[in-house]
């Protein structure tokens, strides 16, 4: 049989290098045995899932050197690629579930769910569907359709015994049944859920291998018992652990850039990156690290991965950059990769219109906008001084302020905007006072080109990081600090900006 591996992300934001890691690992694996590596995008959530997001992930995969055989950019035998365009197969195989007795229709109304719910933490149980709509007879289902009620399909799982699942990185993981939840697999819209599309997608696109991330294992015995209902071999399986901080924490964007474009925006070469990332599974050959995307193919091995997590190093991934800056490139050759990465057009044209209206001489351009082309900037606890906010009011403000940027579900200049006034309310500043240390944080001047639309450029991710450098310059915040302070931004506004009152 062919190995046939894939990488399904969902187009819900930036690029993390998460996806670029659990892309490389299918991507080496595959190669590694004469396969195809199949590029899936998986937008069943339609509040989130944006077309832009999708592209910029296609993108910044192309960038690193990650090509795929099949994918919604390039078609191929086992289209279409998206999710979103596989409604009916879904549907389809939704109804083979419900035909074969292994999922029924759940008319519990969100109400009864959270009265259920509340009676569960008050025993100290976990959450979980209690089965109530089992027991609906055929009659009962019909009056409820033919009453046009809303419902959803959902996974009927045995109550007794236990699940094997076989882990190629962890050998056999046992569950009990009784902790597995009934699955949600189509939602009262008719959209499917991750876990029925995941798997029709996979069995219907031939995948042999499934290789992501961690935090998926818990899914596993529902996968495995769809594999059942459908009469179909399960793939193989393996769950990769996650990146992790030098801490041994979770890599989140909270406390490091986790985009794939920040590194690009920093000036990190795509080659160093996915060499990078190789590493955490391929060992060095004869002591040398430096590896290009054929070596990594070639030294590839799941047994080569730490099941601790691997530690995203960014002191080596810059040593590692300076190498490939110094030893794998001519004079011409940094040329081109400066022109390509300081000179992109879009990029230098967005730049040059925010400032236009404040140069005098194109050689003012050099002072105004090389923030624009740096990393982290040159402040001081002193860089703030002079603005009506002290010490403790600007280091309450950017922690508000990262909290906000954090979860704004879109960057653009109106949301950074609403946020930034969110966030001047929140911290009991006026709006012209809470600006200005964020220009000096951002920017590295209380006055430049328009804030907001220079944040937006910029990108979350170096913002962000920018935000926290500032932050430590002024002696950082204390996690009940920051309890605190984030608690202010609680509310309406935060809720809408999140998402979470949809």
């Amino acid at each position: 049989m062919r190995v046939r591996t894939r990488i399904a992300p969902s187009p819900t934001g930036d690029p993390h290098v998460g996806t670029a890691y659990v892309a490389l690992i299918n991507y080496c694996f595959a190669k590694q045995h004469g396969g195809d590596f199949v590029l899936r995008i998986e937008d069943t959530d339609r509040n989130r899932s944006t077309a832009a997001s999708e592209n910029v992930i296609l993108e910044a995969l192309a960038w690193l050197g990650i090509a795929w055989d099949e994918g919604p950019d390039r078609g191929g035998p086992h289209g279409p690629y998206r999710q979103s365009e596989r409604l009916p197969i879904y549907a389809e195989h939704a109804r083979i579930l419900l035909e074969n007795g292994s999922a029924f229709k759940c008319f519990c109304t969100p109400a009864r769910l959270d009265e259920m719910r509340r009676e569960q933490q008050a025993r100290k149980l976990p959450p979980a569907y209690d089965g109530r709509c089992l027991a609906l007879t055929q009659a009962e289902v019909a009056a409820n359709e033919s009453a046009r009620l809303d419902y959803v399909v959902r996974l009927r799982v045995p109550r007794e015994g236990h699940a094997t699942v076989h882990d190629l990185l962890r050998g056999p993981i046992e569950f009990e049944w009784s902790a597995v939840d009934m699955q949600v697999l189509v939602k009262s819209d008719g959209w499917p859920t991750y876990h029925l599309a995941n798997v029709v997608d996979d069995h219907l696109m031939e995948i042999t291998h499934v290789m992501r991330g961690e935090e998926w294992i818990s899914s596993a015995p529902k996968h495995l018992l769809l594999y059942r209902a459908f009469g179909w071999e399960m793939p193989e399986i393996a769950h990769l652990p996650l990146l992790r901080n030098a801490d041994r924490s979770k890599l989140s964007k909270r406390k490091n850039p986790t985009s794939i474009l920040f590194y690009k925006r920093m000036g990190y070469l795509p080659e160093a990156l996915a060499n990078f990332l190789g590493l955490f599974a391929v060992p060095p050959k004869d002591g040398e690290e430096m590896m290009d995307l054929a070596t990594l193919v070639a030294g590839f091995g799941l047994s080569h991965i730490s099941l601790g997590g691997p530690v995203f190093d960014v002191t080596k991934l810059d040593w590692l950059n300076a190498r490939y800056l110094r030893e794998t490139l001519d004079v011409p050759q940094l040329v081109e990769r400066i022109r390509a990465w300081a000179f992109d057009p879009a990029y230098v044209a967005a730049i040059a219109g925010l400032a236009q209206k404040r140069i005098e001489r194109l050689s003012d351009l050099g002072a105004l906008t090389s923030f624009f082309f740096a990393g982290r900037l040159d402040v001081t606890a002193d860089s703030f001084a002079g603005g009506k906010l002290d010490a403790e009011a600007t280091r309450r403000l950017f922690v508000l302020a990262l909290a906000a940027f954090e979860a704004l579900p879109d960057w653009d200049v109106a949301a950074i905007e609403g946020a930034v006034r969110r966030v001047a309310e929140a911290s009991g500043a006026k709006l012209r006072d809470a600006v200005r240390p964020l220009y000096v944080a951002v920017t590295g001047s209380a006055q430049s080109v328009p804030l907001f639309d220079s944040m937006a450029l910029l990108g979350r991710d170096l913002v962000r990081e920018r935000l926290r450098f500032a932050l430590e310059r002024l002696g950082g915040a204390t996690n009940a600090e920051s309890e605190i302070w984030r608690s202010l931004l609680a509310g309406p506004a935060l809720a809408v900006a999140d998402g979470s009152a949809a």
